[in-house]
């Protein structure tokens, strides 16, 4: 009875009969297993699956393994190759870069752009071209590096093209900036433009252009300088204000101040114009007086100094022929003194002005320098005239010895004069003219034809002294018995009239010295003259007193003893002997007495008195000269005095002729 199987079972015992033992890959499955199957347990048959299993395993394993390891060589190799690619595409990527670089760097340094060339070539000129010019320059900088270098022949070529830009460019710079300067002339008040500053500024590098400009702009001005000033002369301000200022031509020192005020105005805005063109930096940070320069700044300054004179020369070039013509005419139209001084003194302020802003070798400098020296030779010769005239025709001394008008009269002009010269402008740069010539001029004539009367008076006292001298000497003549009292008073009388020959003479100079003096006290421009004035009166003071002591003396009978008194004195002080002087008959006792009376009788009044020259105007000069008189007339009685009471004199009761001491003299002189 058959057995039923399992259905696994029976699929396994049915796959195995259906196996076939003798199929090669059996066989070599066999001799496979064969391999790695050397024990025959029971363990191992019930593990030869997973025995097979882990042999495929491992076997498949090798078998990826060695796959794995082949694909990894031949990847390797295909690495290594794209590796060696890779970098050397790196190295000339790398070496391509720098010389993309380098190409870079050369034409941003050495090559103009489109839009650059473009800017240069245009018409109308913006920041562009500026921009442009300035990569040109800089363009042309870099090239004198190449030729440091052993790419000289590209820097030559270089420089070459770039000099070609460059001067088209200073060309056309040029032709514009010429044509912009010509509209400056078109109206009066005009702005300059920023661009046209930069232009400017620009052109600056190439000289020769830049004075074409500067030429071309002065011209401009110079034509638009002249009708502005013709029209001011004529035609006065928009709507007739400010009014013409020929309108004043009747005042000359108006006249020719609103002349002078016009152009300096118009200097001023003249020079601010050029100095904002030609220099707008300078005229932006420090200004024309306040700059401060390193050695290229000093030289800079130099040439822009002489381009500002030139063209501001230029400008005011055209005006300063009607100007010169109308200031000649106010001159010649015989101005007064006053007037005359007062326009010298304006031209003399407004010449330094116009030096100090337009330079000194420059035409309206020039003409004002011819203006100022023509009023004041105006001015001297006004003078001159008047000290002629004042010369020509002597004055009268009156009774009083009075100074003559013409004294006052001039001081009181020197004076109008004086304040005149005080309150006169001065520029910075300048200082006032010396005063000194102008006293003299004004004074020196008065002083001269106060001295001319002085002489004239003399001379006619001198005359009359004559006479009266011969009159005198008659009556001696006929009467020699008259007593030595009666010779006294005719001595007395001779005295004094050779006293009012020089004295009255004297006091009258004395008088018109002060009369010029006292007023010029206190003024600073006068006090040389003053201090001149003073020494000659006291010159005339010392002349005086000693004519008014020589009369006394003579008077006195005294005049002719002093010389044998003063030579006893000299003789004791050096040991010599002489005839003692009481036995000289000059000198003798009763006539020494007979005179000492006179002497006394005129300091104490009884015979006469003594001069107090009332007629001298000045109190302190009339008080000074009566003291001097007074001092040399002690001096006189003290050497009398000593020599009388020397025993060498031989003098028989000195006490007996000297009734005073010399200190009761002085005294009764008021000393």
């Amino acid at each position: 009875m058959a057995v039923d199987l399992a259905p696994g079972l029976t699929r396994r015992l049915k796959k195995v009969l259906e196996c076939r033992t003798d199929s090669p890959e059996v066989a070599a499955s066999l001799a496979t297993l064969d391999t790695f199957y050397t024990t025959n347990t029971p363990h191992d048959r019930r593990h030869l699956r997973s025995t097979i299993e882990k042999r495929s395993l491992s076997i498949n394993q090798e078998f990826l393994l060695a796959a794995i390891a082949k694909a990894l060589s031949n990847c390797n190799i295909i690495t290594g190759d794209i590796i060696s690619t890779t970098e050397r595409l790196e190295q000339e990527l790398e070496s391509t870069t720098q010389r993309q670089e380098i190409v870079s760097c050369f034409l941003r340094d050495y090559q103009l752009s489109n839009e650059e060339i473009i800017a240069l070539r245009e018409e109308n000129l913006n920041e562009n071209f500026f921009k442009a010019l300035s990569r040109v320059q800089e363009i042309h900088t870099n090239c004198k590096i190449l030729l440091r270098t052993h790419h000289q022949r590209a820097g030559l070529e270089l420089m070459d093209m770039m000099a070609v830009y460059q001067e088209g460019a200073y060309e056309r710079l040029c032709r514009w900036v010429q044509a912009e300067c010509r509209k400056l002339g078109d109206s009066d008040n005009t702005e300059v433009s920023d661009l046209l500053k930069k232009a400017v500024r620009c052109l600056k590098e190439r000289p020769v252009l830049f004075k074409y400009c500067a030429e071309e702009v002065a011209n401009m001005r110079h034509n638009a300088l002249f009708r502005r000033f013709i029209s001011a002369l004529t035609r006065g301000g928009p709507g007739g204000l400010p009014r013409p200022i020929e309108v004043h031509a009747h005042d000359p020192l108006r006249y020719v101040g609103d002349m002078l005020g016009w152009l300096h105005q118009a200097l001023a805005s003249e020079r601010e114009l050029v100095l904002v063109l030609f220099d707008p930096d300078a005229a932006l940070d420090t200004g024309p007086t306040a700059r401060r320069f390193s050695k290229d700044g000093a030289n800079n300054s130099t040439r822009l100094e002489t381009d500002l004179s030139f063209v501001l020369d230029r400008i005011f070039e055209g005006v300063c022929r009607p100007f010169k013509v109308r200031v000649e005419q106010v001159l010649q139209s015989q101005p007064s003194l006053i007037l005359s001084y007062k326009l010298s003194n304006t031209l003399e302020f407004y010449s330094y002005t116009v030096q100090d802003l337009l330079g000194k070798d420059t035409a309206l400098s020039n003409t004002l320098l011819i203006l100022k020296d023509a009023a004041q030779q105006t001015f001297f010769d006004i003078l001159k005239t008047r000290g002629d005239k004042i010369l020509k025709y002597p004055s009268i001394i009156t009774v009083d010895l009075s100074p003559p008008p013409f004294v006052s009269e001039g001081v009181l002009v020197l004076l109008e004069i004086i304040d005149t010269y005080n309150s006169m402008m001065v520029p910075a740069s300048g200082k006032k003219s010396d005063f000194e010539p102008v006293i003299s001029a004004m004074l020196d004539p008065i002083v001269q034809m106060c001295q001319k009367a002085a002489d004239a008076q003399k001379s006619k006292g001198t005359t009359l002294s004559s006479r009266r001298n011969k009159l005198g000497s008659d009556s001696r003549h006929l009467n020699r018995t008259t007593s030595s009292s009666v010779d006294a008073i005719l001595n007395n009388s001779l005295a004094s009239s050779l006293q009012h020959a020089e004295t009255p003479s004297t006091i009258f100079l004395i008088n018109c010295l002060s009369a010029i003096q006292q007023p010029l006290l206190g003024h600073e421009v006068a006090e040389k003259y003053v201090s001149r004035l003073a020494s000659m009166i006291g010159a005339q003071l010392n002349i005086l007193v000693d004519n008014e002591v020589d009369a006394i003396l003579r008077a006195c009978s005294l005049s002719d003893k002093m010389s044998y008194i003063q030579r006893s004195i000299n003789e004791e002080q050096t040991s010599d002997s002489s005839l003692p002087l009481a036995t000289m008959e000059e000198t003798s006792p009763p006539v020494i007495s007979e005179s000492l009376r006179v002497f006394f009788a005129i300091i104490t009044g009884s015979e006469g008195s003594l001069p107090e020259f009332e007629q001298m105007q000045v109190p302190q000069l009339r008080s000074k000269a009566s003291v001097g008189v007074a001092k040399a007339l002690a001096e006189v009685y003290e050497r009398i005095y000593g020599a009388i009471v020397d025993p060498r004199n031989q003098y028989p009761e000195p006490k007996s002729l000297l009734r005073h001491p010399p200190g009761q003299v002085r005294t009764i002189l008021g000393i």
